[in-house]
């Protein structure tokens, strides 16, 4: 099966199993997601599950993409921070949304060989290396926020750099995670908290 086709029947799942509305299936459409996987595991690219990446992580799942991308409801020129790049699949489809995307990767060859593929095919996101509790601050405040690895809490410094009125994703927990949308206050402070079922990631690094 073609990648073309291998992709088509994958949406086709992701709407019968997700509520991800039009726009973001369109996204994740577009993102060639067997340039981003280990060289050796294209024919496993369009299959709806992780894969290992290298340095004990993984590329989520598409249809986790597909729920998280809905959950931010990203705008056309959305700054958005992805706090975990991995091999940069899910800031590709946040990028393909319309945002402005500023990623942070604990580890330096991730980063590296991330923000080489993104450039290569044409995704204008900003990678760096570093600790992902510490956020971005420099280009803050984002308009949204998530994170592609699981915390106990999610650290304040992000809250702190989404916008008043913005939303953050995350994992939150250790053994037992649950997917949680925050609505950010004027301060910083939770205004909302959303539980969105029980999910498995990798946890947040730091030094």
């Amino acid at each position: 099966m073609s990648h073309e086709a291998a992709r088509d029947r994958l949406i086709d799942g992701l709407r019968a199993r997700t509520d991800a509305d039009e726009r973001v299936l369109d996204a994740l459409r577009a993102v060639p997601r067997h340039e981003f996987v280990p060289e050796g595991r294209e024919d496993d690219a369009y299959a709806d599950r992780p894969l290992p990446i290298g340095e004990g992580q993984t590329v989520s799942a598409p249809h986790m993409v597909a729920i998280m991308c809905n959950l931010l409801d990203v705008g056309s020129a959305d700054r958005v921070l992805e706090i975990g790049t991995g091999c940069g699949y899910h800031a590709a489809v946040t990028a393909e949304l319309g945002a402005d995307v500023y990623s942070v990767e604990y580890h330096d060859a991730l980063a590296a060989a991330a923000r080489d593929r993104l450039g290569r095919l044409g995704y204008d996101v900003r990678v760096r290396a570093g600790d992902g509790r510490e956020g971005w601050p420099e280009h803050a405040p984002y308009d949204a926020c998530y994170l592609t690895c699981a915390a106990p809490e999610v650290p304040d410094p992000l809250f702190e750099q989404v916008r008043p009125g913005g939303r953050l994703v995350a994992p939150v927990g250790e053994r037992r995670q649950r997917l949680v949308a925050f609505d950010v206050g004027e301060a910083g402070e939770v205004r909302n908290r959303t539980d969105h079922g029980g999910v498995r990631f990798v946890p947040l690094l730091g030094d």
